[in-house]
């Protein structure tokens, strides 16, 4: 095999690494633009959850209207 020849197969074996390097790279970009989407979504419920969950002191009065209201219609 002359040299020219040679180097031609090299230079064809890397041009296509080259090509299948890049479409595995388009992959993995569109594969984490969908993955950060998820999670945008996931961390925007998780906020909206944490906005509607009771403080303590919110839940510590829950429970006393809740022992008032339970002795009131037990008394009854």
């Amino acid at each position: 095999m002359t040299d020219t020849k040679m180097l031609q197969a090299i230079l064809d074996k890397v041009t296509s690494v080259d090509g299948r390097l890049k479409k595995f790279e388009v992959k993995t970009e569109e594969n984490f633009k969908k993955t950060n989407k998820r999670l945008d979504k996931i961390g925007a419920q998780i906020a909206f959850v944490e906005d509607d969950a009771p403080t303590v002191r919110e839940f510590l009065n829950l429970e006393k209207r809740v022992t008032k209201l339970e002795n009131k219609f037990a008394s009854n």
